[in-house]
């Protein structure tokens, strides 16, 4: 960004702070939550009855010939072969390989997709009663968490990330049931796990030991896919709240 448009921009952000009355109720902001119902109700309805399904998450950028969109790919086929139905949001990249291995082992391929000004656009490999999109990202990870008995999270991006620390968190303060996180390429994640044992836990003591416990690290479809098995051998499938 140049030296010019560093100051266009510093006088916009002047000028809205100038130009706000904090006193305000903007009528537009109170009808937003008619939207927000709206969401949420088309999720519940269309997901109602979906079954067990696990949560394949990603970037939108990885490419069809990339070692980690085939392994995405081969967890989804997998899962369906187990007896699950899988859920992506909906896009390209690892988004699409896991709606893709699902779709062609006719399993159930359900769509959670993001409206966006960039990268996102439904793949074509959703059952068409199964996409539903959201202009909400908090509407959208409610639909994931509620509907999912497994995340398997894929290298991505700050969405992976959000949608990863997102469930975590729900389940480290209890607010719901544990299901299985299972990240998947050990040389991608490794250092951020790295970060917070060494980090996190051992120097600044802002989480506990047992919170190592809520996910599990692997390299391979078929550890993935026995994780989840391996956790539920000992709990019902259920939904999470």
């Amino acid at each position: 960004m140049s030296e010019t448009e560093l100051l266009n921009e510093e006088d916009r952000i002047r000028e809205a702070f100038e130009d706000k009355n904090w006193n305000e109720i903007k009528t537009a902001d109170s009808w937003v939550i008619f939207k927000v119902l709206a969401e949420f109700v088309e999720g519940f309805d269309k997901l109602a009855k979906i079954g067990p399904c696990v949560s394949i998450f990603g970037s939108a950028r990885t490419k069809p010939d990339h070692e980690y969109y085939k392994i995405a790919e081969e967890i989804a086929a997998k899962l369906v072969r187990h007896g699950y139905g899988v859920i992506t949001g909906g896009g390209p990249g690892i988004m699409e390989a896991g709606s893709k291995g699902a779709f062609e082992q006719g399993g159930k391929s359900v769509g959670l997709n993001i409206i966006l000004p960039f990268e996102q656009h439904s793949n074509l490999y959703i059952d068409p009663d199964k996409n539903i999109n959201f202009d909400f990202f908090f509407v959208r990870k409610v639909m994931f968490v509620k509907y999912s008995q497994g995340f398997v999270v894929m290298p991505g991006g700050f969405g992976t990330l959000d949608e990863l620390f997102e469930a975590l968190t729900l389940i480290q303060t209890k607010k719901i049931g544990r299901f299985p996180i299972v990240m998947v390429g050990k040389a991608y994640w490794s250092g951020l796990l790295d970060w917070i044992k060494t980090t996190m836990l051992e120097t600044e003591h802002n989480i506990n030991p047992e919170d190592l416990k809520l996910f599990s690290l692997v390299d391979t479809a078929e550890e993935a896919v026995r994780v989840i098995d391996e956790f539920y051998a000992k709990y019902l499938l259920k939904p999470n709240f």
